[in-house]
């Protein structure tokens, strides 16, 4: 990494802007650039000729229309008009177009050997041999017709029945707009039954009631029985069986005590940092998330794999335009054709739809720096490090191996969580540039800003602050600091959106199908 430096007011450098690969054609401002002055780069001056805002790109040299323009070593997208050296280099002069895939190159990564000190957790071990970070009860709502009465049984035991039970973390309702007016074993069906059950096996969860109506289409003791087969204590309630919604609210606290005093009888114990599953996004994000947050969460991620835990990545249309990078990590050729299998499928997805991967960079990622879906997705795959990718996944399925795991989501902050926590991670890793108020019960979410003014800005929402390594912290303490505070989340430390009580809200599987 290059730093690009003008003379400060004492004489001295500061650094003011970064060029992320010696074959880059722009820079990224640190600080606002003004039009007229000067900056260096390795010796050299680049006049700026029009302002530059603070995480927006300068050209380094000279572009003719039509013509490639590189950011973090690769295509981001091609030049709308001729550039000139010092110019402002955004969306109205860089365009995505239609970058192709360069070939993949087999890579000979592995997991990197650290330094860190191999560290245990405290968590709950569960029947199944998975390990939780939580040990909560889960009020599972099959159809959108019963989801007042989830939710008001959830909300009435976390007020009358947690406090009575230290050891239990929590009572949450999972609640959606479905599970009715879909085909049975259609796209919908599937994958709303998949994550249901994947909430109430979910090893952060001790137990779990599932409430349906009862004329839905995803039936209540399909879950349960999910559950219980997993010897999770499952139990299904029919708002229509128990005589409409009081009723059932008065029988699910019944039911919920019952569980809480089986629930409240774990402990946390000592386990290997090899039974931690992360699952990692980002959401808001700027320009300084591919530089701070994501490749640091990167180099924790490769901690964590290297004691044998794992490490999700997700997000798929905010990966096209890395793609090839992470293809040529994978261990095999059967793994690597299955993500370029996804990309191509969402290629042809948005094109149906009168769309391109490029609609996903939002107007605030736009106004924090990112100009094309290409440059967000070379920033957002840092988050896996250099990892070799092991297995790709569809929405929702298990991440239930060691290392790196690619699942197919959407880029939306709470479908692409959904999928991770439904497929068994027990901690999500969220990068944040914009500043997301994400949280996901019974999961915790460990919020990372990009930039230390967004930790400042948002103290009561953010958990960490990869910002520092733009003011002068090692990577490697960073890396240290960070990999601690998940140790320390896993073992019961909470997170800002735990502490404010975040997170109910958040479940939404991904809908695919028609709604009859």
């Amino acid at each position: 990494m290059v730093h690009c430096q003008t003379p400060s007011a004492n004489g001295g450098d500061r650094q003011t802007a970064l060029v992320l690969n010696g074959n880059d054609d722009v820079a990224v401002a640190l600080v606002p650039l003004r039009a007229g002055t000067q900056v260096q780069v390795g010796g050299r001056p680049i006049q700026i000729v029009a302002d530059v805002p603070m995480g927006h790109k300068v050209a380094l040299r000279d572009v003719e229309r039509g013509n490639p323009i590189r950011k973090y070593g690769e295509v981001i997208g091609y030049a709308t008009q001729d550039l000139v050296r010092g110019e402002w280099v955004h969306t109205h002069n860089l365009a995505a177009g239609s970058v192709s895939r360069p070939e993949r190159v087999r890579s000979a990564a592995g997991i990197l050997k650290s330094t860190g000190p191999e560290q245990c957790f405290l968590g709950y071990r569960r029947e199944d041999g998975r390990v939780g970070t939580r040990n909560a009860i889960a009020v599972i709502s099959t159809v959108n017709c019963s989801a007042d009465a989830a939710h008001i049984l959830a909300s009435r035991a976390r007020a009358e029945i947690v406090p009575a039970f230290p050891c239990v973390d929590d009572v949450f309702a999972v609640i959606h707009k479905g599970g009715c007016g879909i085909p049975i074993g259609g796209s919908s069906y599937d994958i709303l039954l998949r994550c249901l059950i994947g909430m109430a096996t979910h090893p952060n969860v001790a137990a779990a009631v599932v409430v349906g109506l009862g004329c839905e289409v995803v039936s209540a003791a399909l879950v349960a029985d999910a559950g219980s087969r997993a010897r999770k204590p499952c139990v299904a309630i029919g708002v229509q069986e128990s005589g409409g919604v009081g009723a059932t609210v008065t029988r699910g606290m019944e039911v919920v005590e019952t569980l809480a005093r089986q629930a409240g009888t774990a402990r946390r114990t000592e386990c290997p940092v090899s039974e931690l599953v992360v699952g990692t996004n980002c959401g808001g994000s700027d320009a300084y998330s591919g530089i701070t947050a994501n490749p640091l969460l990167g180099r924790v991620g490769e901690l964590i794999a290297e004691a044998g835990g794992g490490w999700a990545l997700a997000e798929s249309p905010e990966t096209r335009g890395a793609d090839h990078i992470l293809a040529g990590r994978a261990v095999s050729d059967e793994v690597a054709d299955r993500l370029l299998a996804v990309m191509d499928r969402w290629d042809a997805y948005t094109a149906m739809h009168g769309a391109t991967v490029d609609n996903n960079p939002a107007p605030g990622n736009k106004e924090g720096g990112i100009t094309t879906i290409y440059e967000k997705a070379l920033g957002a795959v840092t988050k896996g490090g250099e990892l070799p990718l092991r297995r790709v996944v569809e929405f929702a399925e298990p991440v239930d191996k060691p290392g790196l795991t690619f699942m197919d989501t959407p880029g939306m902050d709470d479908v692409s969580v959904t999928g991770l926590a439904a497929g068994g991670c027990n901690l999500i890793a969220f990068t944040t540039g914009r500043g997301s108020c994400m949280a996901f019960k019974p999961v915790p979410v460990i919020k990372i800003a990009s930039t230390t003014d967004l930790y400042r800005r948002m103290p009561d929402d953010m958990d960490f602050n990869a910002g520092s390594l733009l003011d002068g912290v090692s990577q490697e303490e960073a890396r240290d600091a960070l990999y601690d505070l998940i140790i320390s989340v896993a073992s019961g430390t909470r997170t800002a959106g735990e502490r404010q009580g975040l997170g109910e809200h958040t479940f939404a599987p991904w809908d695919l199908g028609p709604t009859l």
